[in-house]
C-alpha cells in the first residue's frame, strides 16, 4: 500500500527528509512498485485482446472486458485490504487481478465456460465471463473468515443492479463497529473496519438505482467507496445525453458533504491515465472512508476503452475519428508509460521487455486454461463413440448412415461442447434398431450412458438454486405451538410482535428494516415497543427506497447478519421486484453454492380495498424469484412459525401476511421464537370426500366460510392450506385428497391464469393427479384488474365466500343433477 504523497512534479516522495541511502533504497522500492504495476496493467490488456480474439474465433460466446480501466483500478487495489468487500461489474478485471482474486487462468475459465469450481470459483460457468465473486462458503458448507479473505459479491449484468446490495455490504461495517454484541462474530468483522468498494460504469449511474442506494449511504455515513468509470459513452450514447452537466461528479455536489454537514458523501476526481493523481486519491479518500465512516464517490475521467463496449459490436460505428485519436493519445498504458520516461523512472528498452513479458505470460495462460478446459469434454466425446462403434449389431443401411453421418459430424466438431455431444446420443438413439434394444445392446447401453450424462449437466448446470445442504429451512424439524390451559385470545398483531420479541432477544444478527419499522413499530404495529427494546439500529426506520431496503438485507446477510427487510405493503415489492429477481434469487444459484444471502423479505397483503393496498400478484413473484420461498400463512401464528423456521436455515425467503389478520384474535402461543411451520408442507383444515379445495392466505377464511354453508347442503368439502408456493406441496398431500374425492377447487385472488394455474400444474401434471379426476379442475380467482375501492368493489373485483360456494355445488351438480339442482 502506497502511504507516500505526490509532490509538484508528480513523483511519490516522503513528506520527512532522510539520510540518502534510506531516500535511495525507497526511490528503488517505489519505482519496483511502478513497474510491477506497469506490467499488471498490461498483462490485463493482453488478456481483453486475447479474449475477444478468442470469442471472434468461436471459442468463447462472448466476451465483455476491462481494457482502458487498468491504472485507475490498480491505484485503488491498492487501498483494499482483507476483509474488504466488493460489489461491482464487469469491467473489474484489472482490480480483480491487483487484488488477487483471480489469475490470468480464471479470467479464461470464466470467458470459455468452465464448470469446475475449482478452476472457475467465480461463477462455475453459470454467468459470462468478468462475472466475479469469491466463495464465501466452503466445502462444508460454513461460511469462511471473511476477515482474512478478500471478498467480492457475487457479479450480476443488469446495469447499477450491484448498488442495492453495496449498501447493505457498508451497513454492516457500521453495525459491527456500532453493535457490541456483535463483537464475539469475528469471523466476518474486526470492528467495522471494512470498506465496501463499488464500481459501476459513468452510464449506469443515470439508473434511479444509483441514487436510491447513494443516497441512503449518504443518510447512514457508511464506510461505501463508489468509484465511477467514465469514459465517455454509454455504449454509443454520449454523456452528454446521459448526465446533467455532463458529470456525475458535478451532478453529485449537492450530496458533497462539508465539514459541518452530518450527511453526505465526499467526491474526488482525477483522470484515468494520471497514476500518480490516482493513486494520491485513493490512498487519501480510503483512508477517510475506512477511520471515519463516510461514504466516498471517486469520478475517474478521461478513461477509454480501447475494444469496444464488448464483443458484439465495434466502437468505430458511433465514435468519430477524432474521438478514437484522442483515445489512442490517452490510452492509460501509453500515458503510464509516457510519465515514466519523463520522469526517468526506467527506459525504453526495460518497457518493451516487460510488455513483451505480460504478452507472454497471457498467451500461456489463454492456452493451458483452454486446453484444460476442453480436456474432459473430449473425453466425454470419445466416450460416447467408443460405445457407439464397440456395438456388435448391424442396423439397417439407412439407420447405419444416419448414425455414421453423427458420429462423423461429431468427430470434426470445431467448437466441440456438451450439447454437441447429447444431442448426437439423442440422435443416434433414434436411429438403433429394435434389435439392439435388449440388456447389453447399443439401445441400453446409449440409454443408460445418455441418463448419466444428464446427471452431470444436472450437477455441472442445474442444482444449487436453493441451499442443499443442512442448512437448508427445508431439513429444519417442524415443532407445534403450544398453549397454556388458560391461554388468552390476543389480537394478530401481538402473535407476530411477540415473537419477534423472542427472536430479537436470543440471537443478536437478527434485525430488520423498513418504512415506518422502528418508532411507530410498522404501520401494523407488529413492532410496537420493539425500537425502545434493541435499539434503532436493530429496529430501524428507513427512507422510501424499497429496492435499497432489500439491497441493505443482502448485503447484511453476506456479511453474516440475518436481517428482515420490511417492505410495506405487497404492491410496493414492484419497486424491488428486480432487485429479488436478478440478485437475491440467483445468488445462490450463480454462484454454484459458494454465496448465500438469507435475507428474509417481510410484506402484507391481500383483501384490503382498493387498487393499491390489496395486491395478490403472486404469479407475477413466484414465476421471477425462483430461488427464495415464498410464504403465504393464513393467520400470524402460521407467520410467525414461518419466521422461526427461517431463521434456522440459511435461504432466503418472502413471507407475505395476511393483511386481515392484524386485528383478528388469535390462541396466544406460549414457546415463543420455538415453534416452527414446516415449509412446503400443506395443512388439512378441514376434511371432506365430496371435493378438495385448495388455498391460502386470507382466502382461507373466505373458503371456511364457503364451507360452513355447503355442509348444509350434505356437501363435503376438504380444505387444504398450502402455506407456502415455493416450496409446494412437496410430500404430495394434496394428490392424496384428490384420490379420495376425484373433484379439486383452486382457489385465490390473484388473475386468472396465475398463481391457481401454478397450482393446478403441479397438482394434476406433475403429481399425477389427472388420472384421478373425475371433473375438470376448476379455478376461482379474481378478475384481470386489479380491486375496485370500497366493500363493494372488493366483492364485485375480488372471488367471495358465493362464487366458491357456486363453484363447489355446480360441479357436484354435474354428477348429481338431481340432488344439485342449478341455482340459477
Amino acid at each position: 500500500m502506497m502511504t507516500s504523497k505526490q509532490n509538484e512534479e508528480g513523483i511519490i516522495s516522503n513528506e520527512s527528509p532522510n539520510n540518502a541511502s534510506k531516500e535511495a533504497l525507497k526511490f528503488e522500492e517505489f519505482k519496483k512498485e511502478v513497474l510491477t504495476d506497469y506490467k499488471l496493467a498490461h498483462l490485463s490488456r493482453q488478456m481483453s485482446l486475447l479474449a475477444r480474439r478468442e470469442v471472434l474465433n468461436g471459442k468463447a460466446k462472448f466476451g465483455i472486458f476491462g481494457d482502458g480501466k487498468e491504472i485507475a483500478q490498480i491505484a485503488m487495489a491498492k487501498q483494499f485490504r482483507n476483509g474488504d468487500w466488493r460489489s461491482g461489474y464487469y469491467r473489474d478485471q484489472t482490480f480483480m487481478l491487483a487484488t488477487g482474486m483471480i489469475t490470468p487462468e480464471r479470467f479464461f475459465a470464466m470467458l470459455y465456460g468452465e464448470t469446475r469450481t475449482e478452476l472457475n470459483p467465480d461463477n462455475g460457468g453459470r454467468s459470462m465471463n468478468n462475472h466475479f465473486g469469491t466463495r464465501l462458503i466452503d466445502s462444508n458448507h460454513q461460511w469462511i473468515n471473511q476477515t482474512q479473505s478478500k471478498n467480492s459479491a457475487s457479479d450480476i449484468s443488469p446495469t447499477a443492479g450491484q448498488m442495492p446490495r453495496l449498501t447493505g455490504l457498508a451497513l454492516a461495517s457500521k453495525l459491527y463497529r456500532e453493535q457490541k454484541e456483535l463483537a464475539e462474530f469475528t469471523n466476518f468483522s474486526q470492528n467495522g473496519n471494512e470498506v465496501a468498494f463499488g464500481t459501476i460504469g459513468d452510464a449506469s449511474t443515470s439508473e434511479g438505482l444509483f441514487f436510491e442506494t447513494l443516497n441512503a449511504a449518504a443518510v447512514l455515513q457508511i464506510p461505501m467507496a463508489v468509484s465511477v468509470w467514465d469514459d465517455g459513452y454509454g455504449i454509443s450514447v454520449p454523456v452528454e445525453k446521459q448526465t446533467t452537466k455532463a458529470s456525475i461528479s458535478k451532478a453529485l455536489r449537492g450530496f458533497e458533504k462539508s465539514r459541518t454537514d452530518q450527511s453526505g458523501i465526499l467526491i474526488y476526481e482525477a483522470n484515468g491515465w494520471d497514476y500518480a493523481a490516482l493513486c494520491q486519491i485513493y490512498e487519501d479518500g480510503i483512508e477517510k472512508c475506512r477511520n471515519n465512516h463516510v461514504p466516498v464517490l471517486f469520478h475517474i475521467k478521461e478513461l477509454t476503452q480501447p475494444t469496444g463496449h464488448s464483443t458484439s459490436g465495434s466502437h468505430e460505428r458511433y465514435k468519430t475519428k477524432d474521438r478514437l485519436d484522442w483515445e489512442k493519445e490517452k490510452d492509460c498504458l501509453v500515458q503510464m508509460r509516457t510519465w515514466m520516461l519523463e520522469k526517468k523512472l526506467t527506459d525504453e528498452e526495460t518497457l518493451d521487455n516487460i510488455e513483451e513479458e505480460a504478452r507472454k505470460e497471457a498467451i500461456a495462460a489463454q492456452r493451458s486454461t483452454y486446453n484444460e478446459y476442453l480436456k474432459p469434454i473430449k473425453e466425454e466425446r470419445e466416450e460416447l463413440i467408443r460405445i457407439v462403434e464397440q456395438k456388435h449389431c448391424v442396423c439397417k443401411a439407412t439407420k447405419e448412415k444416419e448414425i455414421q453421418k453423427v458420429i462423423f459430424n461429431l468427430k470434426s466438431a470445431v467448437s466441440l461442447n456438451r450439447k454437441e455431444i447429447l444431442s448426437s446420443a439423442r440422435i443416434i438413439l433414434r436411429h438403433v434398431c429394435v434389435s439392439c434394444d435388449k440388456p447389453g445392446g447399443l439401445k441400453d447401453r446409449l440409454r443408460s450412458w445418455v441418463a448419466g450424462y444428464y446427471q452431470i449437466g444436472n450437477e455441472k448446470y442445474n442444482l444449487h438454486l436453493y441451499d442443499e445442504s443442512d442448512k437448508s429451512p427445508l431439513k429444519v424439524a417442524p415443532v407445534a405451538p403450544e398453549y397454556a390451559d388458560n391461554a388468552p385470545m390476543v389480537p394478530g398483531r401481538e402473535i407476530i410482535r411477540d415473537n419477534f420479541d423472542a427472536v430479537f432477544g436470543k440471537d443478536p444478527r437478527v434485525l430488520t428494516l423498513g418504512e415506518d419499522t422502528g418508532k411507530l413499530g410498522g404501520v401494523n404495529q407488529t413492532l410496537e415497543g420493539l425500537q425502545q427494546k434493541y435499539g434503532e439500529w436493530r429496529v430501524r426506520d428507513t427512507g422510501i427506497h424499497e429496492a435499497t431496503i432489500v439491497g441493505e438485507g443482502i448485503g447484511m446477510a453476506l456479511r453474516g447478519l440475518r436481517p428482515i427487510a420490511e417492505i410495506q405493503y405487497f404492491d410496493y415489492l414492484l419497486y424491488t421486484l428486480h432487485t429479488l429477481s436478478d440478485d437475491l434469487a440467483t445468488t445462490h444459484y450463480r454462484s454454484k453454492g459458494g454465496q448465500k444471502a438469507p435475507v428474509i423479505v417481510r410484506t402484507r397483503g391481500h383483501r384490503l380495498e382498493g387498487i393499491w393496498h390489496s395486491g395478490s400478484p403472486l404469479s407475477m413473484v413466484i414465476n421471477s424469484i425462483r430461488g427464495i420461498h415464498v410464504c403465504v400463512p393464513r393467520d400470524m401464528t402460521r407467520a410467525a412459525g414461518m419466521y422461526n423456521t427461517l431463521l434456522q436455515g440459511e435461504d432466503p425467503a418472502l413471507v407475505i401476511e395476511p393483511l386481515n389478520g392484524y386485528r383478528i384474535r388469535e390462541k396466544q402461543p406460549a414457546n415463543w421464537g420455538e415453534f416452527r411451520i414446516p415449509l412446503g408442507v400443506p395443512e388439512i383444515l378441514t376434511h371432506g370426500t365430496d371435493v378438495t379445495l385448495v388455498t391460502y392466505g386470507s382466502c382461507v377464511r373466505i373458503a371456511a366460510e364457503a364451507i360452513r354453508q355447503l355442509k348444509e347442503t350434505g356437501i363435503s368439502v376438504e380444505l387444504i392450506d398450502v402455506q407456502t408456493l415455493l416450496p409446494f406441496d412437496k410430500e404430495g398431500m394434496i394428490l392424496e385428497s384428490l384420490k379420495k374425492t376425484n373433484r379439486i377447487v383452486f382457489f385465490d385472488e390473484d388473475v386468472p391464469g396465475g398463481a391457481t394455474a401454478y397450482m393446478v400444474q403441479k397438482v394434476v401434471e406433475e403429481q399425477g393427479g389427472f388420472y384421478y379426476l373425475d371433473h375438470k379442475p376448476v379455478t376461482i380467482t379474481a378478475k384481470d384488474h386489479r380491486p375496485a375501492y370500497g366493500t363493494d368493489g372488493d366483492y364485485f373485483s375480488n372471488p367471495n365466500a358465493e362464487d366458491v360456494y357456486d363453484a363447489v355445488y355446480g360441479i357436484m351438480g354435474e354428477a348429481y343433477p338431481e340432488k344439485f339442482p342449478p341455482i340459477y
